[in-house]
């Protein structure tokens, strides 16, 4: 009985991580599947997870089941992928309704990150701010010109709105020096080349933030406020990110897949359940995100396709599309493969 305690303690995480993901794909899915209900589209099959069959019901035109690989879903409508006679497939319908079907899972993501920031939010006795309430002793910051009462609106040139955005801008800076501009005492004030002390995880430097920051009251409007503020923050994270791999600044290890980002979350369910909010909030942001941009295979290159055509009048033939989203989807699963490979063996080693 020991053992058995002792195995389920160690798979426990990793169970919650699973379920983690399911639940962002489920509510993905079920963007797309909701869409097409209320446009009148002809969903053959709602299915959560792959693989072999665990339960399954039929309704009236929609098989609903659940599979044995709790590793995604899917939401097969008819007329999705080829065509078909049916006038209610999903291939027969005007082009500003499939764009509203393809674009709804991604949509049903930033809600669901707008839902759990506030659930978050709603744990803070005081709403997080940029203004500097105080600092460590001996902070370097303060030598270097930060003071109190500084709100900070801008780090490096970017623009600081969330305790989110400071600590993002706060990675990455190996010299514990950045430039910021401040608001002091009403006015618009440029600080150049305030210097932090700095400490280094997995590669990457972090600026050791000796201030503290002031909290504000959570009233109705504050917290609608810093909701979108902060969910908006994740956006701008995402994309910066995005900028500093693409430039450089951070090199391959800095890449996670679902086994890193698994690996992960199981840490952070040890530690604190409640904790896995944010986390979540970021991850579903992201898979928003990533999911618009126009790249082949994924919602964002189908949603292109029918921009363009809806711009020229005329659907773009289905073979060149067709050839385009299996190109990508090949690329995708290479850098995935390789991306997994590297989560495995940083596991190890």
């Amino acid at each position: 009985m020991e053992a058995v305690f002792s195995v389920l303690n160690a798979v426990w995480p990793y169970a919650v991580a699973v379920l983690v993901f399911l639940v962002l794909i489920i509510i993905h899915e079920f963007g797309h599947f909701l869409a097409a209900k209320l446009l009148g589209v002809r969903v053959n099959e709602f299915a959560v997870g792959f693989g072999p069959k665990l339960f399954s019901h039929q309704g009236k035109e929609t098989l609903y089941r659940l599979n044995a690989i709790p590793f995604g879903g899917y939401c097969a409508m008819e007329g999705e992928d080829e065509g078909s006679s049916d006038p209610r497939a999903f291939c027969n319908q005007k082009a500003w309704k499939r764009l509203i079907i393809t674009a709804m899972g991604a949509i049903f993501n930033l809600i669901l990150g707008l839902a759990l920031v506030a659930v978050t939010l709603s744990t803070f006795s005081l709403l997080p701010t940029t203004t500097v309430a105080r600092f460590n002793e001996n902070a370097i910051s303060q030598q270097s010109g930060l003071q109190v009462d500084d709100r900070i609106i801008e780090i490096d040139g970017r623009p600081i709105d969330t305790s989110i955005d400071l600590s993002y801008a706060f990675t990455g800076v190996p010299d514990g020096k950045v430039d910021m501009v401040v608001i002091r005492n009403g006015k618009r004030t440029v600080l150049n080349d305030v210097l932090f002390r700095t400490q280094t995880d997995n590669g990457v430097a972090y600026v050791d933030m000796d201030f503290y920051i002031y909290g504000r009251p959570k009233t109705v409007g504050s917290m609608i406020t810093q909701t979108f503020k902060t969910t908006v923050s994740y956006v701008r994270v995402i994309w910066y990110s995005l900028i500093d791999l693409l430039s450089g600044k951070y090199g391959v290890s800095a890449v996670s897949g679902p086994v890193g980002v698994t690996a992960t979350i199981g840490q952070i369910a040890r530690k604190r359940l409640l904790d896995l909010f944010p986390v979540m909030a970021l991850i579903t942001v992201n898979l928003g995100i990533f999911n618009l941009l126009p790249l082949p295979a994924l919602d964002g290159g189908r949603i292109f396709f029918i921009l363009v055509e809806m711009m020229i009048r005329r659907p773009v033939p289905k073979k060149y599309e067709g050839i385009i989203h299996a190109v990508g989807l090949v690329i995708l699963l290479i850098l995935m493969a390789l991306i997994t490979f590297k989560d495995i063996w940083s596991l190890f080693t």
